[in-house]
């Protein structure tokens, strides 16, 4: 008995009436075979009517928030490749196809719509600028392979949504996603898709300042629970100093004179530099404790079998040619 191979499309959707039809047609014409789900996160005009008008299954996440969707939908939908676009029509859905082909193909993990803007003013250049500071820092904590961090249109395989703990609440769930793949060095490609300006009547969700800050914390908090002897080593490092600074007149002054008289200055110098030691221990062990979770995290991807499309599937569909790949992590199985 050959168990068909299943797809489902995810589109998180908060108010985006005037784009999410067209959204949903372009996916259902690109995969005719996949099940289209748009998850409607509290909206407040007719995205909920236009996307059943359009043939879409639609469920409801009450919490507000792109992260809360994603999690939500990676519990609930269960299918060999689960693909996410924006609901807002500035991803070419008509490369889904294209994006679908290529996990199988692989196989791989993960697939990233890398953005290529077509239009100007499709991304604002304090997002640009920012995308670039936030990718530059988890290439520079995490790993090299990743170019386009922040992009919506990605396509997994089962074995990397089960295995996705999901915890992030907004806009910083596709850090969360990045992260996660170059931590386990699943096997990862990149497809250059392009980017556009949303049609008329949609607004963006995304607020430069805010969700930039909100993703930056995102990196740091993972670089402290992911890196853990790094961040503790640069914090022992700079109480160790501290330490010095303090420490070092009042060492010079007990060899020239044999006294102390700055005993409290002792004290607090000898205090900083136990505390620094205390801290680089800390890290340690917490270090030994991250590997043993990311052990825990690498079984539970490694018992799913790798993605593989059945023959009824096998052809190629309604791509758009060639497709440019950029593999972007270690192909381990």
């Amino acid at each position: 008995m050959v168990v068909e191979t299943t797809i489902a499309c995810v589109v998180p959707c908060h108010n985006e009436e005037a784009a999410v039809g067209k959204v949903v047609r372009d996916l259902r014409a690109a995969l005719p075979e996949a099940v289209v789900y748009v998850y409607d996160n509290a909206s407040t005009d007719r995205t909920v009517e236009v996307a059943r008008e359009a043939g879409a299954i639609v469920r409801q996440e009450t919490r507000k928030g792109k992260g809360n969707v994603i999690r939500r939908a990676f519990a609930d939908v269960d299918a060999d490749a689960l693909l996410i676009i924006d609901g807002d029509d500035t991803y070419d859905a008509s490369r889904a196809r294209d994006l679908v082909d290529l996990l199988f193909e692989g196989p791989y993990d993960q697939v990233v719509g890398a953005r290529r803007v077509t239009a100007d003013g499709a991304y604002r250049a304090g997002h640009a600028v920012g995308n670039k500071l936030l990718t530059g820092a988890v290439r520079s904590l995490f790993g090299n392979d990743v170019t386009d961090m922040l992009s919506g249109y990605r396509v997994f395989s089962r074995r990397f949504v089960k295995s996705f703990p999901a915890l992030a609440r907004e806009f910083e769930t596709e850090t969360e996603m990045t992260i996660h793949a170059l931590h386990l060095r699943l096997p990862t490609a990149e497809v250059l898709t392009d980017y556009r300006v949303r049609p008329a009547g949609g607004e963006s969700k995304l607020r430069t300042y805010r969700d930039g800050w909100r993703i930056l914390r995102v990196i740091l908090d993972l670089a402290r629970r992911e890196r853990p002897s790094l961040v503790h080593t640069v914090l022992a490092g700079v109480l160790a100093l501290v330490s010095l600074i303090l420490g070092i007149p009042v060492i010079a002054e007990f060899v020239e004179t044999g006294t102390v008289p700055r005993v409290p200055t002792a004290i607090l110098a000898a205090a900083i530099m136990t505390i620094a030691a205390l801290v680089l221990l800390v890290g340690y062990i917490l270090e030994s404790l991250m590997h043993m979770r990311q052990e825990q995290t690498r079984l539970v991807h490694l018992s799913y079998p790798a993605p593989v499309r059945t023959p009824r599937y096998a052809a190629r569909g309604a791509g758009t040619g060639p497709v440019p790949v950029r593999k972007t992590a270690r192909d381990t199985p």
